[in-house]
């Protein structure tokens, strides 16, 4: 055991990584050797630990199984070709995780606690990050909260855990995505928590993205949960659109997840000269669009997957296919960004946070 300025770190006796293929990795499956934890009670947070990678011991009256105060981030670590660990504009994800902490009324986390935690953790794990940005591997992270106090009464809890693990993986999506607009279910509401990285959010989905999925599609294009005129998010993904030659994607607001890798996609966009436009998208133009042509590609934001390409557009009962030009805006953007990411090019955002 030993302990950092801030953190007590226990290492594994023993590591996993001989057991591990690399090569048939499953998204989300495969855990590394250690984990963070921290536990807030008595008013404050304690002194954060890194243990070897374990199972919990909880109460079943645990709050977050009655009352759902859960939230957590996605996050990834890059290494580089000459074996450099970097991340990418984590202060985003941290500065995140507490906005959706403040809105389930859970406690934020301390800034010093979360960068010297990760820190320790990625440098004790850092050989479960392989280099390789063809294949997409990284580290995915997973930073959570949980409610821990036990006790069935409907009021927030006391007690907290807030850990990080993390998982190597590859490319989430290996072709492009079928999506199928809604018209009935809604993700998220004025004035709820959509905008929070909440569980609760995502076990809502679920259900109608099995609906579609049994149609043949593999995400939902979320709209708003009055009229079902405006688009919103896919699946996981904040979603673009390219109309002739301009980018378009929907502002943030109370349903929508700010995502990092949305505002880094508009960012890096502008840089490649490419014109971007934020505002209130309607289902009614994009169908119009993809019937009239100018539709010419569309796709998914997001930290697991980066920019998922769409191939197919449903709604109702139709279908509209897209056909990526040779000026592929997405492919484009892609790049430079994995090129930040991977440390294979210059950062002229200020985004990548090398692991020391």
């Amino acid at each position: 055991m030993k302990t950092t300025s801030i953190v007590k770190v226990s290492k594994a006796e023993k590591s996993k990584l001989e057991q591990i293929d690399f090569d048939n990795l499953v998204f989300g499956k495969t855990f590394t050797d250690h984990m963070f934890v921290c536990d807030y009670k008595d008013g404050k947070w304690q002194t954060p630990e890194i243990l070897p990678y374990q199972a919990l011991t909880i109460e079943p009256s645990a709050k977050v199984f009655h009352y759902g105060q859960a939230v957590f981030e996605g996050m990834k670590a890059y290494k580089d070709e000459a074996g450099k660990v970097w991340l990418f504009r984590p202060e985003e994800n941290f500065q995140r995780i507490n906005k959706s902490s403040k809105r389930l009324n859970i406690p934020e986390f301390e800034e010093d606690f979360f960068f010297e935690g990760l820190n320790e953790l990625l440098k004790l794990d850092k050989d479960w990050i392989r280099s390789g940005q063809e294949a997409g591997n990284a580290l995915y992270i997973r930073p959570f909260v949980i409610a821990t106090q036990p006790g069935v009464m409907a009021s927030p809890a006391t007690e907290y855990k807030f850990m990080i693990i993390c998982c190597p993986v590859q490319a989430y999506y290996t072709k492009d995505v079928r999506v199928k607009i809604a018209d009935y279910y809604s993700r998220a509401a004025n004035g709820g928590f959509g905008a929070a990285k909440a569980a609760g959010n995502y076990a809502g989905q679920f259900y109608p993205t099995k609906l579609v999925q049994e149609e043949g599609f593999d995400q939902v294009i979320w709209t708003d949960d009055t009229s079902h005129e405006y688009l919103e998010e896919a699946g996981t993904m904040n979603i673009f659109f390219r109309v002739n030659d301009k980018l378009i994607t929907c502002p943030t607001s109370d349903r929508i997840l700010d995502g990092v890798t949305r505002k880094s996609v508009i960012a890096m966009a502008e840089k490649l000269g490419i014109e971007v436009e934020v505002r209130k998208v309607t289902v009614k133009e994009i169908i119009e669009a993809a019937e009239n042509g100018s539709l010419k590609e569309s796709f998914g934001s997001g930290t697991a997957a980066v920019i998922s390409p769409i191939g197919t557009i449903g709604y109702k009962d139709k279908t509209y296919d897209l056909v990526k030009p040779e000026d592929c805006y997405s492919a484009q953007i892609k790049k430079g960004i994995l090129d930040i990411q991977y440390n294979a090019a210059e950062d002229p955002f200020g985004w990548r946070y090398e692991v020391k």
